[in-house]
């Protein structure tokens, strides 16, 4: 029996999951709240609220996973930090599971064989993060880096393609790749539940780490803008209206 608890706060919603895998079964008990930015306030008890519900206690899990990123940079830390102190309280390794990487997860059990999916959230300040994957029978493949970049950069593969995540909402049109689109799915965002089944083939695969070595998944080294880019940012919105 394996048993991995994993966290993902990389959004406004907080979310935590228990993956239970025995005699080739799976069944995860789960919670998915929307937050804003009190993540660190209730993820401590959806994760008691989950194990309770499991009829399970943290030690008996096998390792902590983490959306690790990218996303909201406050989300990220809390859930680095809180899979390290669980991971080390309990003496169990981590396991880092790119937050893009879970929508894709999601998108998988509707995708066709081989069709790639191009993952495209909101990252604020007019950009999209963004990556390229495709299942290839036993994970999933990344075609492209993680990156960060305006929403009409975000650049389509070649041949038919699905297109999921909140930047279709967000920016609409100026996601340029959205009309070349095949299939649009703009409501899919990480959750723990996705990350708890990538990382139990991490698991298997033994792709763990030591709670000392997490760390989230950063792709964009400015918090936030300056004073001058605002001012720059609210005149531009200024002279197209």
């Amino acid at each position: 029996m394996t048993q991995i608890l994993a966290l993902e706060t990389s959004t406004e919603w907080c979310s935590v999951a228990l993956a239970l895998r025995r005699d080739g079964g799976v069944r995860t008990v789960a919670r998915h709240e929307q937050t804003g930015p009190r993540s660190s306030d209730l993820i401590l008890p959806l994760v008691d609220a989950v194990l309770a519900e499991a009829g399970v206690t943290l030690d008996a899990c096998d390792a902590i996973a983490f959306g690790a990123g990218p996303g909201a940079f406050t989300g990220l830390r809390t859930a680095c930090g809180v899979a390290q102190g669980l991971a080390f309280g309990i003496d169990r390794p981590v396991i880092a599971v790119n937050s893009l990487e879970a929508c894709a997860e999601q998108a998988g059990a509707q995708l066709p064989a081989g069709m790639p999916v191009v993952v495209a959230l909101d990252a604020r300040m007019q950009e999209c993060y963004w990556a390229t994957f495709r299942w290839d029978g036993s994970g999933w493949e990344a075609l492209t880096p993680t990156r960060v970049a305006p929403p009409e950069a975000v650049i389509a593969p070649e041949g038919p393609f699905w297109l999921v995540g909140s930047a279709l909402t967000v920016f609409g049109e100026q996601l340029t790749l959205a009309a070349q689109a095949a299939h649009r799915l703009p409501a899919i965002l990480p959750d723990a539940r996705s990350v708890a089944a990538i990382a139990l083939r991490m698991f298997d695969a033994g792709m763990t780490q030591s709670a000392e070595h997490a760390a989230p998944l950063y792709v964009r080294d400015k918090v936030a803008l300056t004073v001058t880019e605002r001012q720059a940012v609210a005149a531009a919105k200024a002279a197209g209206n």
